[in-house]
This record gives structure tokens, sequence and C-alpha cells, in this order.
């Protein structure tokens, strides 16, 4: 090739680049789109918003088909879901249904994925961004993503096929499982059930935490980490099938069993509801906040 040719192959970009040009450019400038990022890159990214007035406590009822749900407080009397629609193209997305319900302070959002017919390699997700007032019940389920949940006063029930679950600076009584995902759970507790068929379980209980019923932390497979305040009273109840239960400044009265081994009964403070913690492959750590 001559120098001629050279400079002309040099100025003419390729073919796929171009096309990879044009696509970022019709998905960050298409009408309703979101900006992409990282794993976006090559994806249709829509945003819808759906708004809810409420005049008293919301009970909020939220599912998504595939994607991460995160649920923050604010100061406003509504309920904002935000849905992050995610697909090959904008056919794609749009045969995800947004269904929308309220009854008074009771919201519902769901968001299902149509059905198809031969092969689908699961390029369709929802991801729900949700804003609330602080004291509100939440019921979130995702098949296959993430759950986050930060400072919220009321009745938690999580659910994840899939995925990690988070619920920070919680006041009240929460409900979490996932299928297959780790758990960091921690607040002002009344009632707790926390549940995952593989990952690790963290429980940070706050000051002022009363086990007002029967309190169940379990995984198949995976370590559990419990932190208690010197204020917590229950009948605990621990026991792990291959591996060691640790207690770090907690006291127990009324032992059966022998600590560092698998199994251990006894009473915390005063006593109470159970407190029954179970993992089939991991240790267990009882330690003090």
């Amino acid at each position: 090739m001559d120098s001629s040719a050279r400079r002309a192959a040099l100025r003419t970009p390729h073919p796929g680049a171009i096309a990879g040009a044009v696509l970022l450019a019709a998905l960050v400038t298409g009408p309703g789109c979101v900006d992409i990022i990282g794993a976006d890159i090559g994806r249709y990214v829509e945003r819808e918003e759906k708004r809810f007035q409420v005049s008293g406590k919301p009970d909020v009822v939220l599912a998504t088909f595939d994607g991460s749900i995160e649920v923050r407080p604010w100061d406003r009397p509504e309920v904002e879901v935000v849905v992050e629609k995610r697909g090959r193209g904008k056919d794609d997305v749009a045969q995800i249904d947004v269904h929308t319900e309220q009854s008074g302070n009771r919201v519902e959002v769901t968001v299902r994925e149509p059905s198809t017919r031969g092969f689908h390699f699961g390029s369709r997700s929802a991801r729900l961004i949700v804003s609330l007032p602080a004291a509100s019940d939440v019921s979130a389920k995702s098949g296959d993503g993430s759950i986050d949940v930060e400072r919220i006063a009321g009745r938690l029930q999580l659910n994840s096929g899939d995925g990690s679950i988070r619920a920070r600076d919680i006041s009240g009584a929460l409900d979490v499982h996932t299928g297959d995902g780790s758990i960091v759970v921690g607040g002002k507790l009344t009632a707790l059930r926390a549940r995952s068929g593989d990952g690790t379980v963290t429980v940070h209980v706050a000051a002022g935490s009363a086990a007002e019923n029967d309190w169940d932390i379990n995984t198949g497979d995976g370590s559990v980490t419990l932190e208690l305040p010197d204020d917590f009273s229950a009948d605990l109840d621990a026991h792990t099938g291959d591996g060691r239960i640790h207690m770090q400044d907690v006291t127990v009265s009324n032992v059966t069993g022998q600590i560092g081994r698998n199994s251990i009964r006894g009473r915390l403070g005063a006593g109470g509801h159970n407190l029954r913690v179970r993992t089939g492959d991991g240790s267990i750590t009882l330690r003090r906040r």
C-alpha cells in the first residue's frame, strides 16, 4: 500500500466503530433515556417515574422480575418510584409492563417481563429507585437482584430470588429472605427473620431493641455474625452443622452446651422469646455492640 492509500485508510473509520458510535449516541440522546455508563453501554435504558400522594403511613408493595430495588426516606407526603428499564433495544424495553395501583395509603408497583417463546437470554431488567416517608411499611421482591433499604421505620418484608439484601438503621420488624446472597441488617428491631439459602448473615441489633416474638436467623451455607447490646433479652438457641461458635463479651446464663463447639443454649439478659441461630456450614459469632 503506497503512502496516499495508507493516509486514506487512517482517515476512514472502521464500520464497526461507526455503528458503535451511532448506537451510543442514540442511547444517550434518545427520548426517555438516561445516561449510559459502565455495563449499560450497548443497551437501551429508559426511565419512567410514578408518584403517589399519601396522607398517612404508606403501605408500599414493590416487585420486579429482574433488577435491584433501592428504598430511601424523604420528607414529602408522597411515594415516588423511578423504574429504570433495560434491554437490547427500544422495542425490547417497550414490552416490559409497569403496573401501578393505589388504594388510600396502599401503593403497589409491579414490573413484569412479557412471556416469550423460544430462546430468551435475560436481556431485560427493571431497577426500582424508591423515595417515601421514613415511617412506612414496605414489601419488596426481586426475582433476581439486590435489595437495599435505609432509615425506614415500619414493617419490612424483603425477598430476593438471587441477590444480596441490605437493611440498615431500621426501626421495627424485619423479615428478609434471599435464595442466594449475603444479608446485612440492623437497627432498633422488634421482630427479625433473616434467611439465606447460601450466604453470610450479619445482624447489628441496636440498643432499645426488644424481641416481641421469636427471632430466627438462618443460612444454609455461610457464617453468622450477631451483634447484641447489653440490654437485649432472649433465650438463645444456636447451632452450626460444620463450624464453631464464638462468644465475644456476651454474657449467657443457664448455659447448655459448650461454647466453642457447634451448639449452645442459654439465657441472654432476663430471657424471653427464642433467638434461634442456624447455619449448615459456617461459624457463628455473637459479640457485644
